[in-house]
């Protein structure tokens, strides 16, 4: 509508005899990048995801975009499918007026544009990827900047709170995939570090939720705590089965889990008490000023959705990327966007400090525990 309407008023003036108009050209959007789950297991958090960074989007165009240029993102379904979100990829990396990717998911998924180098071949930066994947960061590569802690920084933190408390005995359930591998080596090096080997690892199928052999692999072993690397549907089936099989130990869950969505499939009853790291701040209390920020854009572009771990996660990358694409300049390149984020050394987002250098790309490392609550409410 908005190109249609320059193109209408543009004629208008030509014909009045307004030649100038000629020598000012509009200025084009900025076009962003994004290939999310948004079918398949993963499907709750991918929209969860495209709605974050589609709030703050909208909050910058609303007060007049960057630099006089409006913000569109091109999103993709690549269904948490390795080979769709390469395919996906290429084809938004083909179009040279994208300058920037943002909010991928799965630790497989990227990886395996790492491995193909199509990152590197397009020169683009992907922002804020929803994945703690170790494979990702190390060795160093400079086109992805982490917004979140890894695994291993949540394993070490569940790990650390779990020992404190006297449990020895660590099941992990676990993805069979690099995302899963990755928390399942966390796990092992936090308790290696405190002369504990794990108890029992028990994988399930990727892109299923057929958890009943890591049930029934756990549920022998009897550990006093089982740490799940898992996505949403996967988790859900593994806490409800488990715990209708009479598993009594204490739950755990790496980060990137919907609790509404855990309680839908698992049941409140046996869903609570189970805890689920986290990797930004509590969203759910306006007590930093980009929390009041998120809340309001929620209630201003997205009334009757509520506050959400994963899409305020989303909202701080596309707050990150935005003021990126603002130091870029007019018309930014996608090598002036990698610069730029480079450039965010010590950049405050409203409470909450991100850090990025030529040498890191990790802008984060908070980690906490989170606990669903009898009512189902997720509680601090």
């Amino acid at each position: 509508m908005k190109h249609s309407w320059i193109v209408r008023s543009c004629r208008g003036l030509l014909a009045a005899g307004a030649v100038l108009v000629a020598t000012v050209p509009a200025r084009a959007d900025i076009v962003i990048g994004q290939v999310a789950p948004l079918s398949g297991v993963l499907a709750s958090t991918g929209q969860q995801m495209v709605l974050g960074g589609r709030l703050y989007f909208d909050s910058v165009n609303a007060r007049g975009g960057i630099n006089g240029q409006k913000l569109k993102v091109v999103v993709a379904d690549d269904g948490y499918k390795v080979d769709e979100t390469v395919r996906q990829t290429r084809e938004l990396t083909a179009q040279q007026d994208v300058v920037a990717l943002f909010g991928f998911a799965g630790t497989a998924n990227i990886g395996q544009l790492l491995a193909d180098k199509v990152l590197e071949q397009a020169g683009i930066a992907l922002v804020a990827p929803y994945s703690g994947g170790e494979s990702l960061r190390t060795p160093f590569n400079p086109w992805i900047f982490h917004l979140r802690a890894g695994y291993a920084d949540e394993a070490e933190h569940m790990v650390q709170q779990l020992t404190t408390l006297g449990t020895r005995r660590v099941a992990v359930m676990y993805q069979d995939d690099g995302f899963g591998k990755a928390g399942l080596a966390g796990v092992e090096a936090a308790l290696a570090r405190r002369n504990l080997k794990l108890a029992v690892a028990a994988p399930y199928e990727r892109n299923t939720d057929k958890v009943e052999q890591a049930v029934r692999t756990i549920r022998a072993a009897e550990p006093q705590a089982v740490i799940m690397v898992a996505v949403n549907k996967p988790a859900g089936a593994f806490i409800r089965q488990y715990r209708e099989a009479g598993g009594g130990a204490q739950l755990y869950s790496i980060s990137v889990v919907d609790p509404a969505e855990l309680v839908k499939i698992a049941g409140v009853e046996n869903a609570h008490g189970l805890g689920i790291c986290q990797v930004v701040p509590y969203p759910y209390t306006p007590n930093l000023p980009v929390i009041r920020e998120y809340q309001d854009a929620l209630r201003r572009f997205a009334p009757g959705q509520a506050p959400n771990y994963t899409s305020f996660e989303e909202f701080l990358g596309a707050k990150v990327l935005v003021e990126a694409l603002r130091r870029a300049g007019a018309h930014p390149s996608r090598a002036q966007v990698v610069k730029a984020l480079e450039g965010l050394t010590e950049y405050d987002l409203g409470g909450i400090t991100v850090h990025y250098g030529p040498d890191n790309r990790v802008g984060s490392r908070f980690v906490e525990v989170t606990v669903i609550g009898s009512s189902g409410k997720l509680l601090k």
